[in-house]
């Protein structure tokens, strides 16, 4: 689970044997820079204190956007750049705070009666221009992401409440949606059936309240500028030059704007190069950097205090199952399978520290009924063994009524990491079964986009946890999911979310869990490539950051400055 606590621990000789990062000493000189990290994570330091990154005087962070938010329509944003922008200027009816526990949020108070939870909204619940926010404003953002004509992506994770499944497929009129105003402070919402984790939902980006008369007001728009946007978080966007900066200032209409530290957020830099940020850092232009292969040494030769974070996150090359690609043969997608080795991409190809080789959809940090879900429940294992993929490639040519298989499309993104990865698999694909493997390498935004409309064969996906449960990440190829890219079916898997998604017994939820993760096994629905960790250096002079696996990350909401 997510916790402040563990966010903020430097990185012992221990926490490297954790993260794995000795096992990636494939050669002495790495062994050496390794024992290096121990000493030098003992050291205080930063980058160059300039006033541009860290301002006391006027409470301003300057931070680094890997990319663009590419969607602030909180009832169509998908991605984790959208959702942290989202976190830190919208808030929902419960929102998590700094030690990672649900808080309140618009709601002061809520009470459940059977299939009925009723939210109280305190009265100093303030959008931006001044205006409360009401129950109404949750009814309307409910029922916008669910209408069919918004084709939301997210509206799956709102059918926990009555009659959203049948609103979503055209079935029911939205306004036949099981959540109520009772009056302006009042919002009852009637479930489907049992949600053990009903709370966590509420938290999360697609359940953020959207006023009605500005929507409408935008034409179409909303979200895409900044005079285009309502808000009702601790910040406020004042400044979005696209491609280029994003700024958020403090919200003085925020309930909780006392507890609010910081007056300004500023992004004016937007890259995915690591050795950019570090750069950047070092000449004290932003407060923190994650580290990449190369400039882990940057940091020990700077003697920089050096933090570590897994952000939840699990990776997979991802099939497209529809009629028209040949990646729908099972025999391929098995020959494909035993032809790689995460192992190998993570300790020889990507090396970096804090990586976990991937091994399941569900990822190590999981909880289960009483130890984690993956001790409760391993992962199935499959060793590479070329002869065995060559003999599978030969069925599957055999099925497809083929002699040689097409170019297969391999759709990635611009960064590093990912560029990395493509390359490998195109080689080791080549080698190995003969494949001719053509990387489509697209920047972020354009990616999704992609995906979406499925024009890959392979893509390079991965997850991160919406809210702390299992079924974040157990419901992603059901059928309905539209976050399911390659359109895999399968009914025995449906039945499996169905169960984990009715029931209330831990047990019966855990089994369910276990299920699925065979029949993505068995069916070679995904290949798990890696869980994402970070080692990453932050100014000593900025307090409270969190980090986190569930909600948004990095979370200034409760950060501060502290001169030295």
């Amino acid at each position: 689970m997510a916790g402040a606590s563990r966010n903020r621990n430097t990185l012992d000789r221990a926490a490297l044997r954790r993260l794995g990062v000795l096992a990636l000493a494939g050669t002495a000189s790495l062994v050496v820079l390794m024992l290096a990290l121990s000493w030098a994570a003992g050291m205080t330091g930063g980058g160059n204190r300039a006033v541009s990154a860290v301002d006391g005087a006027t409470r301003t962070v300057t931070g680094v956007l890997r990319e663009e938010p590419p969607q602030l329509d909180s009832t169509l944003a998908t991605d984790q750049i959208s959702s942290m922008v989202l976190g830190h200027v919208m808030e929902g009816l419960l929102r998590y705070d700094e030690h990672g526990h649900l808080a309140p949020g618009v709601a002061e108070r809520w009470e459940q009666d059977d299939l009925t939870i009723t939210f109280g909204l305190r009265a100093d619940a303030r959008w931006s221009d001044g205006r409360p926010v009401t129950a109404h404003d949750f009814v309307f953002a409910w029922q916008t992401a669910l209408d069919p004509a918004n084709a939301s992506e997210y509206a799956f994770i709102l059918f926990p409440i009555r009659n959203a499944t049948a609103i979503n497929q055209g079935r029911l009129p939205v306004e036949e949606l099981g959540a109520n105003a009772i009056d302006d402070r009042t919002l009852a919402v009637q479930l489907e059936r049992p949600t053990a984790y009903f709370d966590k939902l509420v938290a999360f980006t697609t359940y953020f309240p959207v006023r009605r008369d500005f929507y409408e007001a935008t034409a179409g728009r909303y979200g895409a500028d900044v005079d285009t946007l309502l808000y009702n978080g601790p910040f406020v966007i004042t400044r979005w030059v696209h491609g280029a900066q994003l700024r958020l200032e403090k919200n003085p209409h925020y309930w909780d704007r006392e507890r609010v530290r910081l007056d300004v957020l500023d992004f004016p830099y937007l890259t995915d190069d690591p050795n950019t940020v570090v750069n950047l850092f070092k000449d004290g232009q932003v407060a923190y950097a994650n580290l990449s292969e190369q400039s882990l040494g940057d940091a020990l030769r700077e003697r920089w205090h050096i933090r570590r974070f897994m952000d939840g996150s699990v990776y997979f090359m991802e099939f497209n199952h529809r009629p028209d690609r040949v990646t729908r043969n099972r025999n391929l997608r098995l020959a494909i399978a035993l032809a790689l080795d995460s192992d190998e991409l993570v300790n020889k190809v990507i090396k970096l520290p804090g990586y976990l080789p991937g091994r399941s959809l569900f990822p190590v940090w999981l909880p289960g009924i009483e130890r984690s879900f993956r001790e409760e429940f391993p992962a199935p294992v499959r060793q590479r063994d070329p002869e065995a993929a060559r003999r599978h490639l030969a069925l599957a040519l055999q099925e497809l009524g083929l002699e040689r298989l097409p170019p297969i499309m391999l759709l990635t993104s611009d960064t590093p990491v990912s560029g990395k990865q493509a390359e490998y698999y195109q080689a080791v694909l080549r080698q190995t079964l003969d494949l001719e493997i053509r990387i489509d390498k697209q920047i972020f935004k354009q990616r999704l986009a992609k995906m979406s409309s499925g024009e890959f064969d392979i893509v390079l996906a991965g997850w991160g946890p919406d809210f702390a449960d299992a079924l974040t990440f157990g419901d992603l190829f059901s059928s309905w999911n539209m976050n399911n890219r390659g359109r895999y079916v399968n009914e025995a898997l449906d039945r499996e979310v169905k169960i984990a998604q009715d029931s209330l017994d831990p047990a019966v939820r855990m089994a369910a869990f276990a299920a699925i993760q065979q029949i993505l096994f068995d069916d070679v629905v995904i290949l798990p490539e890696y869980e994402r960790g970070f080692v990453y250096v932050l100014d000593p002079r900025l307090k409270g950051l969190v980090r986190r696996a569930v909600g948004p990350d990095p979370d200034f909401t409760r950060a501060w400055i502290e001169e030295e």
